[in-house]
Order: C-alpha cells, then sequence, then structure tokens
C-alpha cells in the first residue's frame, strides 16, 4: 500500500509499489467454475482484459473465472535455491534486510512456478527497531529481544516509527513491480499489534504466552500504551497485508478487547488514505473469530486449514472475500488428490476467492506438488 515513495509519506507507499495493475478477467456470471480444462495459466495472463490485478479483481467481489492463487511462506526452506543462497548468506536479517537478497529471494518462487502474486521476503519483525524495540534471530531459538517492554518505564524506549531505517522495504517493493511488470501482483504484510507485541512483551517466541495474558489484567494501562503505539507504528509501515498470526490464541472476549480494536483502528485509517488498496486479515486458529473478524472492514478474511471453507462461506456470507484454504499437508498426498482437495475449496469458496493454503508452505515440500498447485 502506500503513498508515492517510502520517505514522503507515513501512511502507506503506492498502490504502484504494492499491486501489478494489470490481470485477466472473465465474466461468466458470478459464479466461479474454477480452472479452465487443459488452460495454461500464463497464457490467460496474457489474454488479460483488466487493467486490475487479478487479486485486486477478486478481492473487491467482480465476477472471475478463476481464483487467482498464491502460498503463505511463498519463498523459503522448500526451494533448492533458497537453501543455497541461504548458506551463502546464514544471517535471516541480512537475507530480509540487503535489498539485492530481498528482491533475489521473493522472485525465486515467481520464476519457477508463475504465481498471481509476488511476496516481498520479509518478517513481521522487520519495523521493530525503526521505533525502538532492537532484536537478533538466532538460529536455535529464533527471535529474541533483550529488552522486553513490561513496564511504563521501558514503554519510553519507544518512538515514532523512522521510515528512513526501513528502506530496504520500499526500495525492494519497487523493484519487484518493475520486475515482475503485468505478471503478477506484488504483496507486502504486516502483523497485527497484538501479535507483535507478544514478541515484544515476552521477548522470544513462546506459545504459552502467559507474560502477556498476564499483563491484561496486572498491568492493562502498560499493555494498551503498547498497543495504541504498534497500532500507528504498524499503519504507518504497512503495505497490503494486515497479519495476526497469534490472534487465535486468544479467547473470543479478549481477542475483542486486546486484538481486533487495533485492528480496526489500522484498517480504518489505512482505508482513508489509500481507499483502492484491498486488504486482507489472517488469523491462525481463526474458526472461533470469524464472523467478528468481519467487523474490522477489511476486504478478505484467510482461513486457516482447519475451518471448513463451505463452512467459512455460509459464515460469513458472500459481501466479503476469503482466502485459502488448503492443508499444506496435501502437497504430500498423490498429486490427484491435491488436485481434487484444490478443486473441492475452489467450488465451496465460490465468488469472490483467493486461492492459498490455509497456513504457509512446509519444510520439505515437494516441488513438483507446488507447481501442481499452481497448475491445476
Amino acid at each position: 500500500m502506500s503513498p508515492s515513495s517510502l520517505t514522503s509519506c507515513s501512511v502507506c507507499w503506492s498502490s504502484s509499489s504494492l499491486l501489478v495493475s494489470n490481470a485477466f478477467v472473465a465474466n461468466e456470471g458470478k459464479k466461479m467454475i474454477g480452472y479452465p480444462k487443459g488452460a495454461s495459466r500464463l497464457r490467460l495472463v496474457r489474454a488479460s482484459i483488466s487493467s486490475d490485478s487479478l487479486i485486486v479483481q477478486a478481492a473487491r467481489g467482480d465476477p472471475i473465472s478463476w481464483p487467482p492463487a498464491w502460498m503463505m511462506r511463498q519463498a523459503g526452506r522448500y526451494m533448492t535455491v533458497y537453501r543455497k543462497l541461504a548458506e551463502k548468506y546464514p544471517s535471516f536479517r541480512v537475507r530480509s534486510e540487503t535489498v539485492d537478497l530481498i528482491v533475489e529471494i521473493s522472485l525465486q518462487p515467481w520464476k519457477a512456478f508463475r504465481p498471481d502474486a509476488v511476496m516481498i521476503f520479509s518478517d513481521i519483525r522487520t519495523p521493530l527497531p525503526a521505533f525502538g524495540v532492537p532484536f537478533d534471530v538466532e538460529d536455535v531459538k529464533g527471535p529474541i529481544i533483550t529488552s522486553p517492554i513490561r513496564s511504563e518505564e521501558r514503554l519510553k524506549a519507544l518512538h515514532p516509527i523512522e521510515l528512513d531505517k526501513v528502506h530496504f522495504v520500499g526500495e525492494s517493493l519497487r523493484i519487484l513491480r518493475n520486475e515482475v511488470g503485468s505478471g503478477a501482483a506484488v504483496l507486502g504484510f504486516v502483523g497485527a499489534p497484538w501479535t507483535i507485541a507478544t514478541y515484544i512483551v515476552e521477548g522470544c517466541t513462546i506459545h504459552t504466552y502467559t507474560t502477556i495474558k498476564g499483563m491484561c489484567h496486572t498491568a492493562p494501562h502498560v499493555l494498551k500504551g503498547l498497543l495504541c503505539h504498534l497500532t500507528q507504528a504498524v499503519t504507518d509501515y504497512i503495505v497490503f497485508q494486515i497479519f495476526d498470526s497469534w490472534g487465535g490464541q486468544l479467547t473470543l472476549d479478549m481477542w475483542e478487547k486486546w486484538s481486533k480494536p487495533y485492528i480496526t483502528e489500522m484498517v480504518s485509517k489505512v482505508k482513508k488514505a489509500c481507499p483502492q488498496i484491498p486488504l486482507v486479515l489472517y488469523v491462525n486458529g481463526n474458526g472461533g473469530l470469524l464472523e467478528h473478524m468481519k467487523g474490522t472492514g477489511v476486504d478478505v478474511i484467510g482461513l486457516d486449514w482447519t475451518v471448513d471453507m463451505e463452512d467459512g462461506r455460509r459464515r460469513l456470507g458472500d459481501g466479503i472475500g476469503l482466502q485459502g484454504n488448503v492443508d499444506p499437508a496435501f502437497l504430500f498426498s498423490p498429486l490427484p488428490a491435491l488436485t481434487d482437495e484444490i478443486q473441492r475449496v475452489v467450488r465451496c469458496a465460490g465468488h469472490r476467492h483467493i486461492l492459498n493454503f490455509g497456513l504457509g508452505v512446509l519444510v520439505g515440500t515437494p516441488k513438483e506438488a507446488v507447481a501442481q498447485f499452481f497448475d491445476d
């Protein structure tokens, strides 16, 4: 998303650096019929008659005959070419904060499979140092924040985001936009305030969230101060997709109080600044939250693989887009079984659908299965 340049506007980057403005549309009423038999995805893209990317068309509900497809964690360790590059550059932060490497890694799956979107290779923690939260990534422990924020005194370390410190993200998006041309949408993503707060408070990846959940009762004013600061910082940094990875770890009541209001505020501010940019919200473990996610104002809701797509569409209705939700484990199944599952998901999703996994592609996924996912 975003204003024209990273340094000239702090709310969002211009749409030209976010999405490709070219895709195809085939009007066949409002019923999506799935992928044409024997059709080539690339040939259909070349036959485009729309000025907007297929991702944008699907997000806003235009009648299309085939759902656009991309994968969460699209670039990564399942690809041999990525593993070789990671051996040469073992630091994750070097790989995700160096323009040439960001571009090279982001384009690896696009060159191999031609998905309908190129997701920038980045991390939801990337902007943290830009507003006063330094972190490192250790091979075994993962991201480490040596000075967690759990008190009013520590809150004082935070400051407005300095966008020049994440210049590599804006530069990479602009290069990617030029590299893929009209061949794909270019997507960015951010973490929702609650998810980012879990790392900042806990200090590392933890799956019990005892400290931050305890703060909801022992230091609610500190937690609210942190979430408010993150809401503004992430709004300023946001590019396209709001990612609430750990929101599903909250009860409905806690999500309504500690996550949803901040997501809703971000969406409202971004929509006001960039009304043409569609927003996708994904919450891992979101089966109990679907109807409540709809109230955030996003255009598309991503379903994780534990939610039945038909049930998700029934619960959310036809007035919002759905993304997902093939179980990534299906890519380890015989290819005909994968094809059947893709067709089932597409059929159940109906109109306004972006095909994706219900979680990221798994390490060790066969390359031929990924190719099949995009070719079916």
